[in-house]
């Protein structure tokens, strides 16, 4: 579109604009507090320690194992074993084996913390004070060699390990590791190992209430972010691209110290778009954004080891106008209400699948048009758990869409609507939103809120 055009858009009027006076608009949220580095780290290792005293004995008790061997080398950690890292500690170092091995008796260890699951790491250095280090290398040499010592002195049934062909993030001992494990347990142990997704899985979905009451905080960040730069302190119609305003995100993510685990995105639909492909949009970066523009952010933040995953939509107003077209904020409406026939059907013990069959039915008999591919977050953005669709996959995901759902984990409810809009001559629209909630095992609530209208740029 040439300079002429653009400045027509500008200063033109345009037909159809809402003028009704509107009330005035309350100030913005503010923006909280961010913590310093060692703060950040003092609370990561907390959250771990309690993480790793109440959610993996749980786990083994529920899965029947009496060991879980999670085992690593520097710069290619298993997921579940960077996880329960302290927070200093950027990788794991050499080879780390750590061990869990439960004794029996009283889950929590009782009085004599000779029952329970202990913790032990084969590794030349402690981890923390979380695992106690269970090898002398002058004494025995050989690490595979003392594991299979470890593992003969406590003879345990059933040996878990993280190998998975249905989930990548339970599926991180590697070949060679496999192999030399095998080889050092001997035909009598080696026999005795085992996989369970619900492990890994369990271990990485799980959320304990100290992470809940900080998640509120890591969330508002991330909203108050996504809001500023849909907003006119970043966006001059007429002249900032999308692009502009995606790398304003990094840019204010790393001035704040916090990191991005997936580059954002900004998309544009306006009147006369041909697509809305979700990938063509996103390859669209470099328009110049304009006054009547639909404007998409998919953002995606890191801080204090969670993780946040957002999509906002913000109409750029047209000269004389107070408010967004009507056609654009009742397809805002139409994509919570798909938003609310998901998270209705949540239930534990429900898989993936079903929750995603059970909304979609309930979303299209009310006349909706829904693409729902919500995932499990926390840990990783994209976490472990249950796949409720996939934007290209509407039937269900094999494998991961059968895993059922539990309580105490998190989501980020991911989907969007189509609706015809009446001002783009029923032009249709794609109404995206993501946004991050908890469920406990009986109520879904959204961690910080959801976006119920749409953001103006400028803001009234």
């Amino acid at each position: 579109m040439g300079a002429a055009a653009i400045a027509g858009l500008l200063v033109a009027p345009v037909a159809q604009a809402d003028t009704a006076a509107m009330p005035v608009q309350v100030a913005e949220p503010l923006m909280p507090g961010i913590l310093p580095l060692r703060q950040r780290a003092q609370a990561q290792d907390r959250w771990v320690k309690a993480r790793l005293d109440r959610i993996v004995p749980a786990l083994m008790r529920e899965a029947g194992v009496d060991m879980w061997l999670v085992i690593a080398r520097e710069y290619n950690e298993d997921p579940v074993l960077e996880s329960m890292l302290p927070a200093t500690w950027v990788s794991a170092r050499r080879r780390m084996v750590l061990v869990f091995h439960d004794r029996g008796g009283d889950i929590d260890g009782g009085s004599d913390g000779k029952t329970g699951v202990e913790r032990l790491a084969v590794a030349r250095y402690p981890v923390g004070d979380l695992f106690p280090s269970a090898w002398d290398p002058d004494t025995q040499p050989d690490q595979w060699q003392r594991l299979a010592e470890l593992v003969a002195e406590r003879d345990p049934a059933r040996i878990a390990v993280n190998i998975s062909a249905t989930f990548p993030l339970a599926d991180g001992l590697s070949v060679s590791q496999y192999r030399e494990l095998q080889q050092s347990l001997g035909e009598t142990y080696s026999q005795r190992l085992t996989s369970d997704d619900r492990l890994a899985v369990g271990w990485l979905e799980s959320r304990i209430p100290e992470e809940m009451a900080a998640y509120g905080t890591i969330m508002r960040i991330a909203h108050r972010v996504v809001e500023r730069g849909l907003s006119e302190e970043v966006i001059t119609p007429g002249v900032t691209t999308t692009d502009d305003v995606v790398w304003w995100y990094r840019e204010t993510l790393a001035g704040l110290k916090l990191d991005y685990w997936c580059q954002p995105s900004v998309s544009v639909q306006r009147a006369g778009m041909g697509t809305f492909d979700i990938e063509k949009m996103v390859l669209e970066n470099g328009n110049v954004i304009l006054p009547g523009d639909l404007l998409h952010v998919d953002f995606c933040m890191d801080y204090m080891g969670l993780k946040t995953d957002t999509q906002m939509m913000a109409y750029v107003l047209r000269p004389g106008e107070q408010r967004a077209p009507q056609g654009l904020r009742q397809g805002l409406a139409a994509a919570n209400r798909v938003q609310d026939a998901l998270t209705e059907s949540f239930a534990v013990g429900k898989t993936g699948n079903e929750i995603l069959a059970e909304s979609r039915k309930r979303a299209i008999r009310q006349g909706l048009a829904p693409t729902i591919y919500t995932h499990p977050i926390g840990v990783h953005g994209h976490g472990a758990g249950p796949a409720i669709g996939s934007w290209e996959q509407q039937d269900g995901n094999p494998g991961t869409g059968d895993y059922p759902m539990r309580a105490h984990t998190a989501y980020s409810i991911e989907l969007n609507a189509i609706e015809a809009v009446p001002e783009w001559n029923g032009q249709q629209g794609r109404f995206m939103l993501e946004v991050d909630g908890y469920f406990d095992g009986e109520q879904f609530e959204y961690i910080d809120g959801r976006q119920t209208e749409l953001l103006l740029i400028p803001r009234r």
